[in-house]
Parts: C-alpha cells; structure tokens; sequence
C-alpha cells in the first residue's frame, strides 16, 4: 500500500516537520487551543464515593481511580471524547495526548491538560500531538524516563496548520488507518495469549500425565494432578529435595575472595523459569555464611518472600551457571534429591504455581509475602522413573521452544506494525503523503488507495 505525494513542497522552518506542502503554514500550538491543568487534588480529599479522578496513570485504561465526594468547578470536568495531554509522566506510555473513551462525568487532576476553545479539527489536533509529542519530550525535563513540560513550553511548539476541510481528510484517513493496524495488532496479542496458554497447558499435561497416550492410569488422589500413569509414584514434593537452605544477604562488596554474585528475585526470569545473571549483585559473604548457600549448576531458586496480590509468592526456577553464587534473604536455595532431574522439577514446580498450589502455604496475603516452606513442600507432585523425567524435560525443552518462537514471531509483528503506524501517521500530518483524495474502502477486502509516494 502506497499514498501519493503533494504536487510541491517549501521549508517548514522546524525541524520535526521538514518540508511541507507549499499551501500549508504553521502556528505555535498555543493559537490553536487552551490547555487547561487539573485540580490539585490531595490524598486527604480522596473517597470511596464520589466522581472518579482522571490521574495519570488511568490515561492508559487503569481502572483504579480514587474519587471526590464533592464538587469541583466545570473546568475540571472531562466528559467522553475529551482530548487530554498528559504533561508529566512516563515515555511512550502517560505522555502525550490521549481521547478520554470512558462515559460518565470525571474530575481532572493535576498533571493533566485539558484541551478546550479549538480553532482546528479536535480529531486533526489529536494526531498532530501524537506526532510531534516524540519532538516534546526530547525537550521536556525528567529524569529515568518521567519527563514533564511546561504550558508555556508546550504551547511554543510549532504546529502544521492546513484548510479545515484537509484536516478532517487528514483525520479520517489517520482514524480509519490506524483502527485497521491495531486490529492486526490486538489480532497477534490474543495469538500470543493463546499461546502462552497452549505452552502452560503442554507443560502441565506433560508433567501430570506424561508422554505416553496409551500407558494405563490410576487416580492419584490429588486434585491438581488427577490421573497419573499407573507406574508413577505420587508422593510430597519434599521427598525430591535433598536439600533447602534459605539465603543470606551479606555485606557490601570489599573486593577480596569473599565476593560472590548475590541471586534475587529480580534475577528470576519467570518466563523461561531460570535464573538469569546477566547483571549479577556483588555481596560480600563469609564462609559460615556460605555454607549450604553456594548454589550449583542444576539447583532450584525458590522465592520464599515477595509476591503480591497478582503475583503470589512461591516461584522457583533453575541455576544453569557456571559461576558460583549464592541466594538472597529472599530466596532459597533447592537441591534435588538422587534421581530426580532439574529441568523436570523446574517443569512441575512451574505447574504448581500455574494453579497457585502454593496459595494455602502463604501466610501473608497483603504487602510482603512468606511462603510457609513446610506446608509447599508437603503438597504432593508426580514422580515418574528418572528416564521419564529427562525425557519430559526434554520433550517441554523443545515444545516450550518452539511456541516461544511463535511468540516472538508474533512480537516481532506487532514491533513492525507499531512502526507502521508512526510512520503513517508522521507522514500524514507533516504532508508527505497526499490523502486529500482517499477514502475509506467499501470492505475490508476492497483495494485502498494506490499510488506513487512517499510510504509504502
């Protein structure tokens, strides 16, 4: 798909806009509408009840709001289809413009404009703003990706003008094209979804149920597992653990033989369920404190303080390094009993938490959690003949494998199709493709608009 040129093109003057078509003119943002911030609401004027309170972080569909019992001047309403810019906040997320798509009156709060009084196309604007708001916050102040600009910063900056008529072209055609990319896009993440949920779903039957689809079953007499192979033994988690050693802190860094990378919870790599040390924290811990600590290639890490309310604690996941290292205060370290092999129980304890089998061992289920170890490891799993174990473990190895190449295929689609629509839409509202003739197909199989131009 390709869109034409304008016949003939002068210099902006700015630099984000270049060239632009010769009728075109620009005027600082500041002519074009009124930015009006929120109010400054404070934590103690916060309900239950109430008019809920557009905060940053709902600019990006949150549904958790905090409300005002009370009533503010009209101001600070925003109503459905309201256009928002969020001026403090995150890159690429709570920055930049936003249309309000919820019903129901709401109050804004601080740290939020209000666009009012246009003198161009709303819809128009709306796309000029996602355009040059890249431009804005390079300019804006900030630090560790927040960044935040000025009224009077934001309503210098220059902005194409064109006849209103080719701003609601320009609209329509930025409306229609870019609704179609984030179809194919919310089309590869429910592929993803489906995915990650066939990879849970290979991963528990495999770990359950084995690889045999003719071997003879039993009932094992445990919820989560329900019929086993005849052959296997179930029995509690514990008795596939030679060894469980909570970790220990230590001190800073000295420098001497002493310093070994510290494995947190942050270095969990919960997806492919390993320890990943790609940027290791150096402690400095004695040799006491070492002492059952140090963990070994083919030991399990298992989060036994953290969590939250969506994220249980109780995750474990494989050692595969070479180097030595030990476990955090917040980890322990697992290390697996003769004949039982460590991809394979990295498998069933990742099918565990799948279902949350360690929710009734947590004994606190609010700020830091504490997995009650005792009560995980009397829960019982599966044991299959040490065979059947390495060839499980080998056999999700390749299926996890592959379903995660999809997903990357998928994620890679959705990168290319984000930068897609950038740069349709950059085109579009800087002129360097001529939409004044287009119009939205009659179907979804009909031809759009062909031509010679600048994006294909």
């Amino acid at each position: 798909m390709s869109f034409p040129a304008y016949p003939e093109y002068k210099d902006s003057g700015v630099a984000w806009l270049g060239e632009v078509p010769v009728h075109w003119s620009r005027k600082p943002l500041k002519f074009l509408t009124n930015f009006v911030n929120g109010a400054a609401f404070r934590p103690e004027d916060w309900s239950d009840e109430g008019v809920p309170i557009v905060r940053i972080e709902n600019l990006n569909e949150s549904d958790s709001f905090n409300r005002y019992n009370g009533e503010v001047h009209q101001r600070y309403h925003v109503r459905q289809g309201d256009l928002l810019f969020g001026w403090s906040g995150n890159k690429g997320t709570s920055f930049g413009p936003f249309i309000w798509r919820r019903s129901g009156l709401h109050y804004l709060n601080q740290h939020i404009f209000r666009l009012t009084d246009f003198s161009v196309d709303r819809d128009w604007l709306y796309w000029a703003l996602r355009s040059v708001t890249e431009t804005i916050e390079d300019e804006a102040h900030g630090i560790i990706g927040m960044v935040h600009v000025t009224k009077g910063k934001l309503g210098s900056i220059q902005i194409p003008v064109m006849g209103l008529e080719e701003q609601k072209k320009i609209a329509n055609f930025l409306n229609h094209q870019t609704a179609r990319i984030d179809a194919l896009i919310e089309e590869q993440q429910r592929l993803i979804e489906l995915l990650k949920e066939k990879r849970q779903a290979v991963i528990s039957h495999a770990v359950t149920k084995g690889l045999d689809p003719e071997v003879p079953m039993k009932d094992s007499g445990v919820e989560w597992l329900g019929e086993v192979p005849e052959h296997w033994v179930v029995d509690r988690i514990k008795w596939s653990i030679s060894l469980c050693k909570n970790g220990v802190w230590g001190d800073d860094p000295q420098g001497n033989a002493n310093d070994f990378p510290c494995v947190r919870v942050a270095d969990f790599n919960r997806y492919r369920m390993r320890v990943a040390l790609d940027d290791p924290t150096i402690r400095n811990v004695s040799a006491s404190e070492r002492a059952g600590r140090v963990l070994q290639r083919g030991d399990l890490v298992l989060e036994k303080s953290g969590g939250g309310e969506k994220q249980p604690v109780g995750f474990v996941v494989l050692y595969e390094d070479q180097r030595d290292a030990v476990c955090s205060n917040f980890t322990a370290r697992i290390a697996l009993g003769e004949g039982m092999v460590p991809s394979f129980w990295r498998y069933v304890h990742g099918a565990a938490y799948s279902i949350r089998l360690n929710v009734p061992s947590i004994k606190q289920t609010s700020g830091i959690q504490n997995l009650d170890q005792n009560s995980y490891f009397d829960e019982r799993a599966a044991f299959p003949p040490p065979e059947e174990q390495r060839a499980i473990a080998d056999f999700l190895d390749e299926e996890t494998d592959r379903i995660d190449k999809l997903i990357r295929e998928a994620l890679g689609s959705i990168d290319l199709l984000k930068e897609r629509r950038s740069a349709l839409i950059s085109a579009a509202v800087t002129g360097k493709i001529d939409v004044r003739d287009w119009t939205p197909p009659a179907s979804s199989t009909e031809p759009e608009h062909e031509g010679e131009g600048a994006v294909t």
